[in-house]
């Protein structure tokens, strides 16, 4: 369960990139905004907290696309909502590009971490905690939330990003669909975790964030199940996708827009055998990147042996 478009605002467009804000975000907005209130002498302070919060996960978000973008993957949709924000990535399937994809969000956390420290150093030297609290109380705490946001997102229970970085550096060994098994298992395991510590502390928000976690780590289970199972089916040779390398499955996954039949696109060339529509790209099932079709041919190996 991640938000959508649907029910969200469009804020703007930057670098190609739409940023959506979930209409739900209002509502949990006066939530948060009123517990900040009491520690400034101000309504304004607080607001601007927690507009400076959102503006921290923007940038991480920004970063998980702009990163997906720099490996060939495909970025252009950022939707914020009352959780943080979900920039919605499709990176090549492969463990280097998804790794970048993930790690260069909180990247962009530890690249303002010392700003924020310096910034808080120099308030304080000035005497800032005395002359203008609010705003020293103000830099201070951004400090603490870009801290906190940087810890918790690398903890490796997925979806979590040091979930998908765990998956992903798995990936080089175990392959996408065993490590995907075993990240979402990890996950559960720290969901359930995470859960007690929210019960512990008597923080319901916590809570409903820990049961999204949960929820995510099932569905990540299922889609590692379908992964297994994809891998045990038989693929084409001379064939792979210019994206994922992957060969094609063999057999009739494709389905004609025109009549709606299935049938093997390899098989036919990339024409519906029923109605004999030509398609000028195909897609990969294991990644969704598409292609001409003539990009998917692989030359056959060169025999290196002498003659004489």
């Amino acid at each position: 369960m991640t938000p959508t478009r649907q029910g969200s605002f469009h804020l703007f467009r930057l670098a190609g990139i739409d940023v959506y804000l979930h209409w739900s975000w209002f509502l949990v907005a006066v939530y948060g905004i009123s517990g900040r209130a009491p520690r400034y002498s101000s309504l304004a302070w607080p607001v601007l907290e927690y507009l400076a919060l959102f503006c921290i996960v923007l940038m991480h978000e920004f970063g998980h696309a702009l990163a997906c973008r720099q490996v060939g993957g495909q970025a252009n949709q950022i939707v914020l909502w009352p959780l943080g924000g979900v920039a919605y990535v499709a990176p090549p399937q492969r463990p280097g590009a998804t790794l970048w994809s993930i790690a260069a969000g909180p990247l962009v956390n530890v690249v303002l971490a010392p700003l924020l420290g310096i910034a808080w150093f120099f308030v304080h030297a000035a005497g800032w905690g005395e002359t203008m609290p609010n705003a020293y109380s103000f830099i201070r705490t951004l400090f603490v939330i870009n801290g906190a946001l940087l810890c918790f997102n690398l903890l490796p229970v997925y979806p979590l990003d040091g979930g998908q970085i765990l998956q992903a550096l798995l990936w080089f060994v175990f392959g996408r669909a065993r490590s995907l098994m075993i990240t979402t298992v990890v996950g559960f395991i720290g969901g359930v975790g995470l859960i007690l510590l929210a019960i512990r502390v008597s923080d319901l928000w916590f809570g409903i964030l820990c049961v999204f976690i949960l929820m995510n780590c099932w569905r990540g289970l299922t889609q590692a199940r379908v992964l297994a199972r994809v891998a045990k089916l038989p693929h084409r040779a001379g064939f792979a996708c210019p994206s994922c390398h992957q060969p094609p499955i063999l057999g009739p996954i494709w389905r004609c827009d025109r009549c709606g039949q299935p049938f093997d696109t390899f098989e036919t060339h990339a024409a519906c055998p029923h109605c004999g529509a030509q398609f000028a790209v195909t897609g990969c099932p294991e990644c969704g990147m598409v292609y001409p079709f003539n990009e998917w041919v692989v030359a056959p190996p060169v025999s290196t042996s002498a003659h004489r």
